[in-house]
């Protein structure tokens, strides 16, 4: 893809605003536009930090293995929002992992211009602290919800959670997200089991908050009745 066409598609992502129009140009010099197929990595634990990553399009998770060999998704990333963004620890390899759920088209940006950025625009500067904390705060609301909310009561709340970040309003009073992901995924996230997933769904299907059909699981409407709940 040419400059032009990358400079262009950078200055309409949000988390660009704060950059000026010479840092933005400049960045789309610098960064690479890939495409990155469906199950495919984007990165693997142990990995060298050399870039950041944007989302053009489609959704990345990211995760961990943990030393009993159990997954731990950490966070979902979509359209326009970015990831590998902590780089400012001593660490100099991935702790962690990052897999393509979806075809996606991924910004690539030099870990080293990726600082410059920071270093020389506050705005900037706080709008990626932001993110960071964000994350972590997700991290410890998980570990919160895990101790004091029942199995049902965390799904519901990945549920309203992808509504509010990702739903697609349908007519009045309904709301449409795509998650993209498996029940085992969702157990990942929502730190239950595949089984007790399935049945959630099942039993809110059944009461009429939300439907999705078997052909397409990952497509859920919700019913106002839901959001109400």
């Amino acid at each position: 893809m040419n400059h032009s066409s990358k400079f262009l598609m950078l200055k309409d992502i949000a988390i660009l605003n704060s950059l000026s129009e010479d840092q933005i140009n400049e960045l789309a010099k610098r960064c690479t536009l890939e495409k990155v197929h469906k199950n495919k990595k984007v990165y693997e634990t142990g990995n060298a930090i050399d870039y950041v990553y944007l989302v053009n399009k489609g959704s990345i998770k990211l995760g961990m293995i943990a030393e009993c060999d159990k997954t731990l998704i950490k966070d979902i990333v979509y359209d326009h929002e970015i990831f590998g963004e902590n780089i400012f620890a001593r660490n100099v390899v991935r702790k962690d992992f990052s897999e393509a759920m979806s075809d996606a088209t991924i910004f690539k940006i030099p870990a080293a211009f990726f600082k410059e950025l920071v270093e020389t625009n506050s705005s900037f500067a706080n709008s990626i602290m932001t993110i960071i904390i964000g994350r972590l705060r997700n991290l410890e609301q998980r570990m919160q919800n895990f101790v004091f909310l029942k199995a049902k009561a965390r799904i519901v709340d990945f549920i309203r959670k992808t509504a509010d970040r990702k739903g697609i309003k349908i007519g009045v009073d309904e709301t449409l997200i795509n998650h993209g992901m498996s029940h085992k995924e969702i157990a990942y996230l929502t730190d239950t089991s595949r089984q007790t997933v399935a049945r959630v769904l099942g039993e809110l299907k059944k009461d009429n908050l939300i439907h999705f059909s078997a052909r397409k699981p990952s497509k859920i409407l919700i019913r106002q009745s839901f959001q109400l709940a």
